[in-house]
């Protein structure tokens, strides 16, 4: 379906002239977008010269593929009014504000989460298909500076209104709690435990996994508009924000980068409600980790540095190791091998200081030394030098576990890379076996995602047998829209 313009959109031949990208070129890529957002699509040139010389306007997700295509052409994100489709339907703002205001915050997260429910009831993707290839770096730049510079608000006690009215508050709801209490908080805490484990276990796409944002909406928000002291609010505040987090991680997991970049953001601000500046450096890293692994390597250095800077002091031994490793993991995706290595070693050292007693914050309960390996593999992998991975992966898969079973998927992957590097194809081979059976017992787009750049890696040996076989094994995998 499409709209008329009034003449010509200018605008969008240019763009397209500047990013050298032909009609029938836009129109694969914007369909191919479509597919990995599961998505059926069937434009043409036909499409795309009818967008330029008669000014239609696409609609549904359309703009925003378009703009992300030409965005990935350029090396850098395109807002609609450069491409002349500002006045194509809109994206939401939600969840994008960082307000300084506790009372905003508290309006921005609940928001959120009732636009995510409404996007899952509405036919399986909704507000977030609609948004598709709309995160943007650059959208951490102003809540990442409000929050070094005031990493905690002054005072976070509410007295809920009873009835809208009262400039700049938010009207109480139907339902909501007239008094919030730390057996509340408790709830929402065991809620966050228990989605931790889930999601380790069969990934972010598991059906439990979806209870999060539901929780957030149905448990959570109703709290958030309840009355509590300035000592609950901060529990309540820094439980919701590990949940907020949960979500937006579930999102990154699944490959819903628009709907993760809203939720570490408010995830963000609702930590600096809680006063809990490990909590927001956590919050920082996982930003860190998302800009890094869409390709942003220099903004997830920054993310992983803030996060650092300032913890110093503050956080625990292992909490600090799990920011350094974050940071080098920017470094190395970035190419700067020197960086990387000493941010493994400052990590390593950490590691090392940390000690059983250390008031080590439940949300890191996953870090241990064989995840420090993990994450170590993964930056040689990235700097090449396989030798490094091998060692690093060995010890990583040394002790598998029921308890994480993605992290062994992935490092099964690293590892077949690291011996496809160093020349031996049926160590690959074997690795990649194990590791997609792994990632058939899960649901992780990330993951799928490792496997198919293995593959990828593997073209080469396409006539070997073994890789024919690894190949049809994987195919019921890769079927599936990341």
């Amino acid at each position: 379906m499409s709209r008329e313009q009034r003449g010509p959109n200018e605008k969008l031949g240019a763009v397209l002239a500047l990013a050298g990208i032909s009609n029938a070129g836009l129109a694969r890529r914007v369909n191919d977008l479509g597919a990995q957002r599961g998505l059926t699509l069937r434009y043409d040139k036909t499409s795309v010269a009818r967008w330029v010389s008669k000014g239609m306007v696409p609609q549904g997700a359309a703009p925003h593929l378009i703009a992300a295509a030409i965005g990935q052409k350029l090396g850098r994100p395109v807002p609609l009014h450069e491409i002349g489709l500002a006045d194509a339907d809109p994206a939401p703002e939600v969840g994008l504000a960082f307000p300084r205001d506790v009372g905003e915050a508290v309006r921005a997260a609940t928001d959120l989460y009732r636009l995510d429910l409404a996007g899952r009831r509405a036919g399986g993707g909704g507000i977030w298909q609609s948004l598709a290839g709309s995160f943007s770096v650059s959208a951490y730049a102003t809540p990442a500076s409000r929050w070094l510079i005031t990493p905690a608000d002054p005072s976070v006690e509410r007295d809920a209104p009873r009835a809208a009215g009262a400039p700049g508050t938010v009207a109480a709801e139907p339902g909501e709690h007239a008094r919030v209490g730390h057996s509340d908080v408790a709830k929402l805490r065991e809620a966050a435990e228990d989605a931790r484990k889930w999601d380790s276990k069969y990934g972010g796409g598991d059906w439990r996994s979806s209870m999060v944002p539901e929780c957030l909406r149905v448990d959570a928000a109703p709290l958030l508009l309840g009355s509590y002291s300035d000592e609950v609010g901060r529990a309540l505040f820094g439980a919701t924000s590990e949940l907020t987090r949960l979500a937006g991680w579930m999102a990154f997991d699944t490959g819903q980068q628009e709907a993760a970049q809203r939720y570490y953001i408010q995830a963000l601000r609702l930590a600096r409600a809680a006063a809990d500046v490990p909590l927001g450096g956590y919050v920082l890293a996982s930003m860190s980790l998302q800009a890094t692994y869409r390709g942003f390597a220099d903004e997830g250095v920054d993310l992983a540095q803030a996060a650092l800077e300032r913890n110093r002091g503050l956080a625990t031994a292992r909490t600090m190791s799990f920011f350094r490793l974050v940071e080098a993991r920017a470094h190395a995706k970035a190419g700067d091998g020197p960086a990387a290595a000493g941010a493994l070693k400052s990590a390593e050292g950490w590691l090392e200081r940390s000690r059983e007693g250390d008031a080590d914050p439940t949300w890191l309960g996953f870090y241990s030394y064989d995840r420090f390996c993990a994450d170590a593999a993964e930056c040689y992998r990235d700097l090449r030098m396989p030798r490094e991975v091998r060692r690093f992966t060995e010890q990583a898969l040394s002790r598998p576990t029921e308890e994480f079973v993605r992290s062994h998927g992935l490092r099964l992957v690293v590892s077949a890379v690291a011996e496809l590097e160093s020349g031996n194809l049926d160590a690959a081979c074997a690795a990649g076996t194990r590791a997609v059976e792994v990632a058939g017992r899960i649901s992780s787009a990330r993951t799928t995602e490792y496997v198919r750049d293995l593959l990828h890696r593997l073209e080469p040996y396409g006539h070997e047998p073994r890789v024919r076989e690894l190949r049809e094994r994987a195919r019921p995998l890769l079927v599936t829209p990341a």
